[in-house]
């Protein structure tokens, strides 16, 4: 039997949507620095203007408004897993913390892609962070999977999410290795998430759905 933690889904829910809430609006700090920064060289030089600061700028505000997407994108798919989970474990609840730990970690990775040249490690650090953000959610539908009566979505809809998770995942991993081993490459590495839908109906024809299931739940009942 499942051993339930003290405190409920509901709570646990309404904590990690402030833990995302929080991340994405550390996102924008280094802007807001950046914008004062600004106020002082105008006032040093008259002629510097909003056109001089979006170009300097312009690393920043790409890697913001990417980072914003990239978290809102998680954090809508984190809903939707979770919206009819109704019990957590203290397993789940760690594979979570992990999950946010990731989440919480992208404003830094973020900042130091906008404000500094790019280099293998800035590549290994923020790509690698997305890696894992798609790695612990991965972990947590495959947990659900495992563990009957936590969650009321159906099995194929968690398997279906599950899938797509790794399918990210590993694109993730490929754009940081091209990242880091073609530096010149810089981050355009990342469109290969366009292969996403392909990779995904690959992985579902070697992890099949019912059947495997069906063999799961026997193999449960000793039958």
């Amino acid at each position: 039997m499942t051993e339930l933690v003290a405190w409920g889904a509901e709570r646990f829910k309404a904590f990690a949507d402030a833990v995302v809430a929080i991340a994405m609006t550390l996102l924008i700090l280094p802007l807001m620095e950046a914008v004062t920064d600004a106020a002082r060289s105008q006032a040093a030089d008259s002629s510097y203007g909003t056109a001089d600061f979006l170009a300097e700028h312009q690393g920043q505000i790409v890697s913001f408004a990417l980072s914003f997407v990239l978290i809102a994108v998680s954090w809508l798919s984190h809903h939707r897993l979770y919206d009819r989970v109704e019990r957590i474990t203290s397993r789940l609840l760690w594979i979570n913390m992990a999950w946010m730990f990731t989440i919480v970690c992208l404003p830094v990775t973020t900042a130091l892609l906008g404000a500094m040249s790019a280099d293998p490690l800035q590549a290994i650090l923020y790509i690698g962070n997305l890696a894992l953000t798609q790695i612990t959610s991965l972990m947590a539908r495959v947990y659900l999977l495992r563990h009957d009566g936590l969650s009321t979505a159906p099995r194929e809809s968690i398997r279906r999410g599950a899938i797509a998770d790794a399918a990210t995942a590993t694109l993730f991993l490929v754009a940081m290795a091209i990242a880091t081993i073609v530096p010149g490459q810089g981050y355009s590495a990342l469109f290969l998430l366009l292969l996403t839908p392909f990779l995904t109906s690959l992985i579902s024809r070697v992890w099949p759905g019912s059947r495997s299931d069906a063999r799961m739940k026997r193999a449960d009942s000793g039958e």
